[in-house]
């Protein structure tokens, strides 16, 4: 039966489309001493309070507020529990649009429901949406008059005439309304001698009316002439300064709905239109306006703003509230250069567009069925009402079959399409009283009215059972299964008077000086502990807890252990202060099968490594390390070469955790037969035996083999005689080749003689002389003697 309460949603049927999930909380709440069921039922959405009146007798007071699976294990019957279900009730739901066959056409769905959470829960509920196909629509044209508009005032004498064409194909609907701004009419936005107040555009040799704030000069209507009039009796009028008093128009426009026309069912649009940035907030008191815009109405007789000049300019959160009360679209029409500016605005404003308005406006009605359709086009949902302490979600369904978590707008929807989103609110903690607030898409006159409770009372406190005979024979009344005393009687049972606590018992044990350690109070000699937000606080003298013990690494005991009155109790294969060492050896074995690889010891699952340059995970990296055969060398060699060796080779053993045996009981060991060369090129020979439960080497049969040494003599005539014989061979080699070289020579010059040919008394190196003289006596031109001798 506790099972079907868990899992119903108390007898009232939910939307069909409605579903309901909470936060399940983690952890225990009796660790919260909750002393009450309405503290149980606010500690979170799992929590179940105990109403069964005897339940105390084998638990504390605290114990009756846990999960209802523990109480149901703790003995406590389904129907003793006080455990209220997060629920939703739909109140209203006419179905959508015209289809509904209702008086009263909706477009939205449901209209109203009420739901009831528990705090830190959430629920899920679908709202539905559908694009009005014939919607009504009233478009309020606010115009700038100031007299740099004189140009776009001519241009829209006819605009009434188009726009009502235009929207004839949209909606069968359609009505037009007209206002009119300049500026506040107070120094310094205007110039104030008699001549300039009469006529503000003299010094432009120009006939214009005087500056005025804001005039309503045509109430919503269906009449194109009426508005086609208006139009073509507006002038001009002028002001000194660039920013105009826009915003005080909007706001008068947005709060004077019994003026200005406002259908209550009808999509309402108020084009602004301005070539100049605008006023707001505190930018009057240049002219010693200080009293705040009341966001109030104030059109006089004729239509005209009568505050003007004594109440400052709106601020963009004052018109933020107002266009949505009033549930009113704003539409700028501004030039090239205002558009920076009011597309700032626009982002801060729900549902306001903005587009470019030529300088003579010659385009404002391509832009107003632009921005129209495009609001037509989108459905955007906003919340309105107090959602202190509420978080909300949505998720959009939209017609394409979209889903986008996080969106509550669809795009590109068409007259006759259904949207749908799904919204999801969590309750953080307990309200004062039900909480109301509204869905309702921007520009939709219909919205889902909500109502929210939160569950924090328990029902049992209803139904008291005065002068209970459980409480002390009549002392009390007993409400969910506690006693609530009497004036002058305490105790769980009301079985004591006020005063006759037996404070003497309670001081047995005292920490700090304080009765029940400061945590409790003693009633009836007994220590009432004080419920903690840290957790559980326990024992005769609430001398206990089970959050004060020391952390490792942010978790309480390291995460593998119980804290039980400042001391962790280690789960299995956990031991240590803080829980944090595993009393494994699995994570120190290194891949060959050892532990630390014989270079270290395992602490808290973790490899410390002992021998100086080991490193690693498993003390794997030594550089400076031998392997198993070398750590012990120079205990074999002490052991083989010293006289005493116990005394001598002990120290040297002992820092190695080595040890000489000759006995071959070696269990759970692990045995290498080793093989060294000594210093002077003996071979060591010995069997090592690694011992897996320790970090130990026990050495067996070591022995040792030394080579005869070298025979010197001997070695010295090898090294005699063959020097020798390499020097005569040197010798015949350099003999032989000297032969060579000169039979070489010999036969060369034996050549050489043999080809000289000798003529017999002829030497073939004699030349004879010869002398030239000139004989000075002849005198014969170019000619000589020459005599030879």
């Amino acid at each position: 039966m506790l099972h079907e309460k868990l899992c119903s949603l108390e007898k009232s049927e939910p939307h069909p489309q409605t579903t309901l999930c909470s936060v399940v909380c983690t952890g225990t709440c009796s660790h919260f001493n909750a002393l009450s069921c309405d503290e149980c039922l606010q500690l979170g959405p799992r929590c179940a309070w105990c109403t069964l009146q005897n339940f105390t007798d084998f638990f504390s007071i605290n114990e009756r507020c846990d999960t209802p699976e523990a109480l149901l294990q703790k003995g406590c019957s389904g129907k003793f529990v006080e455990f209220p279900v997060t629920n939703v009730k739909v109140l209203k739901d006419q179905g959508l649009g015209k289809s509904a066959n209702h008086t009263n056409v909706s477009y939205v769905a449901p209209q109203k429901m009420r739901l009831q959470l528990r705090p830190g829960s959430q629920l899920t509920f679908q709202i539905q949406v559908q694009e009005p196909e014939d919607h009504p629509v009233d478009i309020y044209y606010l115009m700038d008059l100031s007299a740099s508009m004189i140009d776009d005032l001519k241009m829209i004498k006819d605009l009434g005439s188009m726009l009502s064409k235009e929207m004839a194909t949209l909606t069968s609907k359609f009505r037009l309304g007209f206002g009119s701004f300049v500026e506040k009419p107070v120094l310094p936005f205007i110039k104030i001698t008699h001549e300039e107040l009469a006529n503000p555009c003299r010094s432009v040799d120009y006939e214009c009316l005087p500056t005025f704030g804001y005039r309503h000069l045509l109430s919503l209507t269906s009449s194109i002439d009426k508005f086609n009039e208006i139009i073509s009796k507006q002038q001009v009028s002028a002001n000194i300064d660039v920013p105009e008093g826009g915003f005080d128009a909007i706001m008068q426009a947005a709060v004077c709905g019994d003026r200005i026309g406002w259908q209550n069912n009808s999509m309402k649009l108020l084009v602004f239109v301005s070539d100049a940035d605008s006023h707001f907030g505190m930018d009057s008191k240049m002219s010693g306006i200080v009293v705040p815009n009341d966001g109030e109405c104030y059109l006089d007789d004729n239509n005209e703003y009568s505050m003007t000049a004594h109440l400052e300019y709106p601020t963009l959160g004052q018109l933020v509230e107002k266009l949505v009360e009033n549930n009113i679209l704003l539409i700028f029409a501004v030039t090239d250069n205002q558009r920076q500016n009011y597309e700032n605005y626009a982002s801060l404003i729900p549902g306001a567009t903005v587009g470019v308005l030529a300088s003579d406006s010659r385009n404002i009605l391509e832009l107003i069925m632009t921005s129209y359709k495009e609001l037509r086009s989108e459905i955007d949902l906003e919340v309105l009402g107090n959602t202190e302490g509420l978080q909300i979600s949505f998720t959009a369904l939209c017609q394409d079959g979209t889903i986008i978590p996080g969106c509550k707008n669809c795009s590109n929807v068409k007259a006759g399409d259904v949207v749908s989103f799904n919204v999801t609110v969590e309750l953080k903690g307990c309200l004062a009283g039900p909480r109301r607030f509204s869905l309702r898409p921007v520009g939709f006159q219909d919205a889902l009215e909500i109502e929210l409770e939160s569950q924090c009372v328990c029902d049992c406190h209803q139904t008291p059972e005065a002068s209970s005979a459980f409480c002390s024979r009549g002392r009390g009344a007993l409400e969910c299964g506690t006693c609530v005393c009497d004036p002058g009687f305490v105790g769980p049972k009301c079985e004591c008077t006020e005063g006759q606590e037996q404070i003497s018992d309670c001081r047995q044990i005292l920490m700090c000086d304080y009765m029940c350690s400061g945590l409790g109070e003693c009633f009836c000699g007994q220590c009432v502990c004080h419920p903690s937000s840290f957790g559980r606080v326990y024992g005769p003298y609430c001398e206990c807890d089970n959050f004060s013990c020391l952390r490792f690494r942010g978790e309480l005991c390291g995460g593998h252990g119980e804290c039980d009155c400042g001391e962790c109790v280690c789960h299995s294969g956990w031991m240590g202060e803080f829980c944090n060492c595993s009393t494994s050896n699995n994570s120190c074995l290194s891949p060959d099968g050892s532990i630390c690889s014989g270079r270290g010891k395992c602490v808290c699952g973790k490899c410390e490594c002992t021998v100086p340059g080991a490193s690693g995970e498993w003390c794997q990296r030594c550089p400076t390390c031998g392997d198993i055969c070398s750590l012990p060398r120079s205990c074999v060699e002490c052991y083989l070469k010293a006289r005493d060796p116990l005394d001598e080779c002990g120290v040297k053993c002992n820092s190695l955790h080595t040890t000489v045996s000759n006995s071959t009981d070696f269990e759970e060991s692990r045995a290498t037969i080793c093989t060294l060369q000594s210093e002077d090129h003996c071979l060591l020979s010995f069997i090592t035996f690694y011992f897996l439960n320790c970090l130990c080497n026990c050495l067996y049969n070591y022995s040792t083999d030394c080579p005869e040494p070298p025979n010197a003599p001997l070695i010295a005539l090898g090294v005699c005689m063959s020097v020798l014989i390499i020097g005569i061979m040197l010798l015949v080699i350099w003999k032989f080749l000297v032969s060579v070289h000169d039979r070489k020579e010999v036969a060369k010059f034996e050549a050489e003689k043999a080809k000289a040919k000798w003529q017999s008394g002829t030497n073939p190196l004699f030349r004879s002389s010869t002398s030239t003289f000139k004989n000075v006596t002849y005198k014969s031109r170019g000619q000589q003697n020459t005599y030879i001798s």
